[in-house]
């Protein structure tokens, strides 16, 4: 029998709801099959922990005396420029911003960049972050430069606001050139020397949501040690991307805009990250609660790592420069063994993304449904689904001068 979402969320009142991880519905569906695993499990909880490089932070200062309209201006934290072109004291910092003096092409043993994601870092850690500020003087915004420190809880409002996460599905990286590459997937050695990826597998909230019955605008989840929302379709949203035949796609596919309250969050699940040759990110944790309405998502949420299959890409010559050429697909059982083969080689494969982390984040998520302090939400609205046949469009190429002869 199916249930409603307003069922599950009165046994979450009344102490009575039956939560499970998404490593523990694997064995329940295997053992019950996925219509007893429907009737007596309520929520399935995901988790995930990486680089989210489409992330940033939204914050407004407050008013200096007198006041400054940082809007026009040049506004840096630590050195690291925010974008300002908004109200007098609104800013928006990225993860991937860096500070002028940066090398940006440098690329040397041991090379460390600090960016914005780790300005976010240190702000969610309580540190004290320099602000610098230059800008025009108006009549009523007459101060035209600033220098202070600022704490997080100095901020009037300071969230999250995160364009692209939680990616359902990605690329393992390879390199088949001559030389060693710096990319945004890490380090990849010459001649098929390593294979970096960068997912939870079967712990990710996606692969358990393939068809965003959960995931849609309003969705309540874990962010970052904090509560967030879905707030749309992230960008490069791609739900058309080919699937097999459990429903999981073959590349990169949906993602998340998410939204949360920095003065919630918790640097255990929120990390600046530096990647050699390539800049700067920001490690996001994700956990997305499934409410198990019906036989079709026990099914989905009991997938394993053996069911999933991703894309490996060379990054050496056709990612950068042309369509990118799939060498074939690989498990995540088989990447998580530590080696894969391609082209005949067994190749070491590596995780950018932590899964003892993300296993944590799923099992936070469900003490917190299982104490009654975390309700689930139902969207106000799906976001684009496998049958709107949406995928990423490429960058038009177009000469400035075409069509004006």
């Amino acid at each position: 029998m199916a249930k409603t979402l307003e069922e599950i969320n009165e046994k979450i009142r009344r102490g009575e709801v039956v939560v499970v991880t998404a490593e523990e519905m694997i064995e329940i569906v295997r053992e019950k099959g996925a219509k007893e695993a429907a009737r007596t499990v309520d929520v399935v909880t995901t988790g995930t922990f990486g680089a989210m490089c489409s992330s940033g932070a939204m914050m407004n200062l407050g008013h200096a005396k007198p006041r400054i309209k940082l809007g026009g201006g040049q506004v840096t934290l630590n050195g690291v420029p925010a974008y300002a072109g908004l109200a007098a004291v609104d800013i928006y910092l990225g993860a991937s911003a860096l500070p002028e003096s940066d090398p940006r092409n440098a690329v040397y043993p041991g090379e460390f960049r600090y960016g914005g994601g780790h300005v976010i870092e240190d702000l969610v850690a309580g540190k004290e972050v320099l602000l610098e500020a230059t800008t025009y003087g108006t009549d009523c915004y007459p101060r035209r430069q600033i220098s202070t420190f600022i704490t997080l809880e100095e901020m009037n409002e300071a969230y999250l606001f995160n364009p692209r996460n939680g990616y359902q599905n990605y690329n393992v990286a390879v390199n088949r050139s001559k030389r060693t590459i710096y990319t945004y997937m890490g380090t990849l050695q010459a001649d098929l020397g390593s294979a970096n990826y960068s997912s939870a597998g079967q712990l990710s909230p996606l692969f358990n949501d393939p068809y965003y019955r959960a995931a849609g605008i309003g969705t309540r989840l874990f962010l970052a040690g904090g509560v967030g929302y879905v707030v749309w379709q992230g960008t490069q949203h791609s739900p058309g991307t080919k699937r097999s035949d459990n429903g999981i796609p073959l590349g990169g596919a949906g993602t998340l805009a998410v939204i949360g309250d920095m003065k919630q969050m918790d640097t255990r699940y929120l990390r600046g990250a530096s990647f050699r040759g390539y800049g700067t990110s920001l490690m996001i944790g994700l956990g997305l609660p499934i409410p198990v309405l019906d036989e079709e998502v026990a099914a989905q949420t009991g997938i394993s790592d053996d069911d999933i299959l991703a894309p490996i890409v060379d990054y050496s010559g056709a990612y950068p420069n042309r369509e990118p050429e799939v060498l074939g697909h690989v498990s995540y059982a088989q990447l998580k063994s530590g080696s894969i083969e391609v082209a005949g080689k067994t190749v070491p494969a590596t995780p950018l993304s932590s899964y003892p982390r993300a296993r944590e984040i799923a099992e936070t998520l469900k003490e917190w449904i299982s104490a009654g302090k975390f309700e689930l939400t139902a969207p106000v609205a799906p976001i684009p689904g496998a049958e709107s046949g949406q995928v990423m469009k490429p960058m038009p190429d177009r000469p400035p001068t075409a069509g004006l002869e």
